[in-house]
């Protein structure tokens, strides 16, 4: 059996969330916060800290894209909305918006636990997938670095690139640093000695 979920509510009918949340204690789980709008969705999530959010409306509103889209940056989670109604524009919106699911015809408590399932296998698929693209971004950025220092070693020192890697490399392993860190160093005190090389960019930016 999957492990028991906290979940953050949120459902602006008494009566069905009170429904949805009897199904869920069924199945093992606890709704640990309950909310009647989204308006304080990410606040609500970062002090909760729930395993999914469940959201229950109509159909999302501009405020609701909004909430979905700060948490989605700020405190990532696999979100399952429901919705009454079929709103392709509004569909496409919440997905990017972070969505994990997106259930037209409403919230059926006998479905909630296989939709919820599904939701937080996307999200660890997506997950995944952004911290993988997150990592060869920087990589890609750290090289770039890395090859702008050594140009500036070997223009600075008269030497070829191999000398000006194992400079770096020398660097790094007597600080403790890493070599992306020590080249970023090595365009500091170079710009700082002609200005006319700009300084490094802050660690972290996209070239």
């Amino acid at each position: 059996m999957p492990p028991p979920l906290n979940i953050l509510l949120v459902d602006d009918e008494v009566v069905r969330a009170a429904m949805v949340e009897e199904a869920l204690m069924a199945e093992g789980h606890r709704v640990i916060c309950r909310l009647a709008s989204p308006a304080s969705l990410n606040q609500m999530v970062e002090r909760h800290q729930p395993d999914v959010v469940i959201i229950d409306m109509e159909s999302p509103d501009r405020d609701t894209l909004e909430s979905m889209a700060l948490l989605n940056r700020e405190n990532p989670r696999p979100v399952v909305f429901f919705a009454d109604q079929h709103d392709s524009d509004m569909l496409q919106a919440a997905l990017k918006s972070g969505v994990s699911a997106y259930v037209v015809d409403g919230l059926v408590p006998e479905r909630v636990e296989a939709i919820v399932e599904v939701a937080i296998a996307r999200f660890d698929a997506f997950q995944s997938m952004r911290q993988e693209l997150d990592k060869a971004r920087n990589q890609l950025t750290e090289r770039k670095r890395i090859e702008r220092a050594k140009g500036l070693l070997m223009k600075h020192q008269g030497c070829d690139e191999e000398q000006a890697y194992r400079m770096l490399r020398k660097l790094a392993m007597d600080r403790g640093q890493r070599i992306a860190e020590v080249a970023d160093s090595v365009i500091d005190i170079l710009a700082r000695l002609n200005p006319t090389v700009p300084a490094s960019e802050p660690r972290g930016s996209r070239s």
